[in-house]
């Protein structure tokens, strides 16, 4: 029994050996400050901060000439004109503030109560447009880096308290701030709770962007498909939302991530919205249908050439024969070479610098493209083939989603050298095969069973607002109705007056 009687005053002179020592522990640091406001030691007050982190200015005009030897740190609290004030004893409370730009007041060097102010630099870039996901037409604001700046952009296009934010830290060592937003009363708490203890189970040492905590919460780590939405639009966001969906933003990045998602809304541009229902139904369609031609041009091009030459109408058989004439390599390599010059141009592109990389993309491209035909090395009709095919996986909204369409045509080429059009067949019903098994966030993914009404209001379709009265049943909302009403349209006028 004597160990047991032991304990508590082990654990206390513990607490004691910490409260001493985590000014020597931060003191390792040479951007750590630990200074005097005195001459005379014996006067108060004692600061601790890190000037990397701290603001200079709030440091001078806000804290400094409000420090009064003859008030406590608790009325002081009340006197010093900065909104996060804190006061304690506790070292890890210190400690984990101070890393997050704080300043450490104590009136005495060996004092174990301090006050905590938040002096912290939060200089960050402006608001601008969004830089992935531009439109011609409708809102252009784009997220930033700063997270409470992108709440106030969510919470200024959706004033109700019903918004609702979920705030964690993430990352055992980056302790990067997490924010799970959803509508009260509309977004399924189910969806809720699933979001929160996936992002609470994440065990790793630094989240440094959304993308990092979307892959690790997703259904299926070894899809290729994205199983979320990642958008720097505002209005993208707010619109998931009132459907029910729910957001994900860390601190630091300016994607934010939308779940649960379908595989339909990867072709959905907010552009959409801003034209007449009709044009907008255009638009959706044809980036649905470049999806095919991304993935099966090439795959295409390799099995009729190899295998099924009796395929071709003999006046494009002429003309496809001549352009191979002085071709060297069969029709799967010579795919495949070019294909991956397209790949290496692209990303030669976005590694240079923003003018070099710009001119890179264009003038590399055709000279390289133009020299490769001339050579001999490849067919002008192949060419022709891998640059529409390259052209229309750039036609989806969402970046991540074009990146998977335009690696899946690698195995599909593979598989069509090795079987011809059976094997074209084979990649593309693998490829439905797991579309219809993926789901997001439990949902299906793929939204074709069970059918549902509301997938033709504003998912495969898009109909008039007027005709958009429920909410996507796949999101399981408690708010089944998004509208209240219908205009009526007025009678035509008639040309004779009474």
């Amino acid at each position: 029994m004597k160990p047991k009687a032991d304990l508590p005053s082990k654990e206390a002179s513990s607490q004691n050996d910490e409260n001493q020592n985590w000014l020597q522990r931060l003191s390792k640091s040479n951007d750590f400050v630990h200074e005097h406001t005195s001459i005379k030691e014996e006067n108060p007050f004692w600061l601790s901060y890190y000037r990397t982190l701290i603001s200079s200015d709030i440091l001078h005009q806000d804290v400094l000439p409000f420090l009064n030897e003859q008030l406590s740190l608790e009325e002081l609290k009340s006197v010093i004109p900065v909104q996060e004030i804190l006061c304690t004893n506790d070292p890890k409370v210190i400690i984990e503030n101070l890393m997050r730009g704080f300043l450490a007041l104590q009136r005495h060097d060996q004092d174990e109560e301090c006050l905590l102010i938040n002096i912290a630099n939060s200089k960050f870039r402006d608001v601008s447009i969004a830089m992935m996901e531009s439109s011609t037409v409708g809102p252009q604001v784009g997220f930033i880096e700063e997270l409470d700046t992108n709440l106030n952009l969510i919470r200024k296009r959706l004033p109700v308290p019903e918004l609702l934010v979920i705030e964690m830290k993430v990352g055992e060592l980056s302790k990067t701030n997490v924010a799970v937003i959803y509508m009260d009363g509309i977004a399924d708490p189910e969806n809720v709770n699933t979001v929160v203890q996936r992002i609470n189970d994440v065990q790793y040492d630094h989240i440094q962007d959304s993308a990092y905590l979307s892959s690790m919460i997703e259904d299926n780590t070894n899809s290729l498909f994205p199983q979320s939405i990642s958008t720097e639009r505002v209005d993208r966001v707010a619109a998931g939302l009132t459907e029910g969906k729910i957001i994900i933003a860390v601190d630091g990045s300016p994607n934010l991530v939308l779940v649960p998602v379908t595989l339909i809304e990867s072709f959905i541009a907010m552009e959409d919205y801003s034209y007449s229902w009709i044009i907008g139904n255009f638009f959706r369609l044809i980036r649905f249908f470049t999806l095919y031609i991304s993935g099966l041009a090439t795959p295409l091009y390799v099995a009729i050439m190899t295998y099924h030459y009796e395929l071709i109408p003999a006046p494009l058989l002429e003309t496809l024969v001549g352009s191979r004439a002085t071709v060297p390599f069969p029709p799967f390599l010579e795919a495949l070479m070019l294909e991956i010059m397209i790949e290496m141009v692209k990303e030669a592109g976005i590694r240079l610098p923003f003018k070099i990389g710009q001119s890179l993309g264009v003038v590399g491209g055709i000279v390289i493209g133009q020299a490769v035909v001339e050579a001999g090395l490849t067919s002008n009709v192949l060419l022709i083939l891998v640059g529409l095919g390259t052209l229309a996986s750039y036609t989806s909204p969402v970046y991540k989603f074009s990146n998977t369409v335009r690696f899946i045509k690698f195995p599909v080429i593979i598989l069509s050298q090795w079987f011809g059009l059976f094997g074209v067949f084979l990649g593309w019903q693998f490829t439905q095969i797991h579309l219809l098994r993926l789901t997001s966030l439990g949902r299906p993914y793929l939204s074709l069973y069970p059918i549902r009404s509301t997938s033709f209001q504003d998912l495969w379709f898009r109909l008039p607002f007027s005709k958009q009265q429920e909410n996507p049943t796949t999101l399981r909302p408690q708010k089944k109705r998004k509208a209240t009403g219908n205009r009526e349209n007025p009678e035509p006028v008639n040309d004779f007056y009474e």
